[in-house]
């Protein structure tokens, strides 16, 4: 059987930094796929936007890397894949994966029967929040924290301060309080924070979905034979819709080295 062969580019999108705790573990389990990231920083934060207004930048971007020969797309924001991943899914002819709140595996994995679930506002608005909740949900009690000015930190690359243990722990205090002893991440951005909650509240577990969600997208490339030819090397492009020094200046407070940072001319 012959290996496939495919060097065109991976898409991936976010309203900013948050989506490349998604490319972190896209990389790790493909490291020969290049990327092309869209951070949409001209409109961040999309949790608070209207569902309509997130729908129309998600369509904006996905032709953009359609346009850069993209072969799948991650979308890697729980709010755009609230709002948009279906209707991009009947629109584009090409593979899109989605963020999804790990309900699921929270609900079965709580001691306690109560998980809490920080998300954005748009997220826990969206029909496929709610379908999961119903879907998976029934098994715990389930506390809804909106994380207030958390995704500002982490776009700021505020992730190891005072700052961002300081804003976990007022979010989080009382569902851990309550008796919650999972954490879900519905937010891309969060995931940066994942040391600090886990610091701040050691017998909590929290769970993300960047892994499982670029599990999929590697798992997608095998089977509709478009991974990357055997000698590829893989690399991260970056477009950036706002402002690209800020953008630039907070990846290595996020971990992200400066090979990484090269980047296109705003878009």
């Amino acid at each position: 059987m012959l290996e496939a062969m495919d060097p065109r580019p991976v898409g991936m999108f976010d309203s900013g930094v948050g989506g490349l705790s998604v490319f972190r573990e896209f990389r790790r389990l493909a490291p020969r796929e290049r990327t092309v990231y869209f951070a949409d920083t001209a409109y961040f934060p999309y949790g608070p936007r209207d569902p309509g207004e997130v729908r129309k930048r998600a369509f904006a971007i996905a032709h953009r890397l359609v346009e850069a020969d993209a072969k799948l797309i991650v979308v890697a924001c729980n709010t755009a894949s609230a709002a948009a991943v279906a209707d991009l899914r009947q629109l584009f002819d090409l593979p899109f994966v989605g963020m999804v709140p790990a309900v699921k595996p929270a609900t079965r994995a709580s001691r306690s029967g109560r998980v809490a679930i920080l998300a954005t506002p748009g997220t826990f608005d969206g029909d496929l929040y709610a379908s999961v909740v119903d879907e998976f949900g029934t098994g715990a009690a389930i506390d809804r924290v909106v994380g207030h000015d958390l995704a500002e930190l982490v776009e700021r690359g505020e992730v190891a301060t005072p700052a961002a243990r300081k804003a976990v722990r007022a979010a989080l205090a009382r569902p851990v309080a309550n008796g919650a002893d999972i954490v879900v991440l519905g937010c891309t951005h969060y995931e940066f924070l994942a040391p600090a909650i886990t610091a701040e509240f050691p017998g909590v577990s929290v769970l993300g979905t960047g892994e499982p969600v670029a599990r999929r997208a590697r798992d997608l490339l095998q089977e509709l034979d478009l991974e990357a030819p055997p000698d590829a090397e893989g690399a991260l492009d970056l477009i950036v819709s706002g402002n690209r020094e800020a953008f630039l200046e907070a990846l290595p407070r996020l971990g992200f080295a400066p090979r990484e940072q090269e980047a296109e001319a705003q878009s």
